[in-house]
């Protein structure tokens, strides 16, 4: 068994009208492509969650609730292989203007625009990883119920 040399977690974050919320990543010479809002699970970090929520404050300066796990997603990752942990949950409130991190202040690593998305838009959009999308189209109804 190869070790866990990333662990992160990431949202499948829908918004009142059900529509996901994702972040458009615009990088210099490449196709745009979607992600789910998350990122790396800190040391300080005391669980999956807590980490989940503090990445959906940094990135979109968030809050959501009713927070269910549904989801890992492994890839190899150098010598090891990389899990990301992705989460349902429901966004309480959104300020673009509270986002913060090293990613929006350095102009070289693209774009971050915040998306919304309704699930029967999916299939039009480069959402990553390929197997997140056809998870959410595969469970959408048990996805929305939450």
């Amino acid at each position: 068994m190869r070790q866990i040399v990333r662990r992160s977690v990431r949202a499948v974050l829908l918004d009142e009208d059900d529509r996901l919320v994702l972040i458009k990543r615009i990088k210099p010479g490449r196709v745009p492509y979607w992600t789910a809002p998350g990122g790396g699970q800190e040391s300080t970090d005391v669980s999956l969650e807590a980490a989940l929520r503090r990445e959906l404050h940094e990135e979109l300066g968030a809050e959501a609730d009713r927070f269910v796990q549904v989801f890992l997603f492994t890839a190899s990752a150098g010598e090891g292989v990389s899990v990301q942990h992705f989460f349902v949950c429901r966004l309480r409130q959104l300020n673009e203007d509270a986002r913060t991190g090293e990613e929006f202040a350095d102009p070289s690593r693209g774009g971050y625009q915040l998306d919304r998305v309704a699930i029967d838009k999916l299939p039009a959009v480069d959402l990553k990883p390929d197997a997140l999308k056809e998870f959410i189209l595969s469970n959408q109804e048990a996805l929305l119920s939450v």
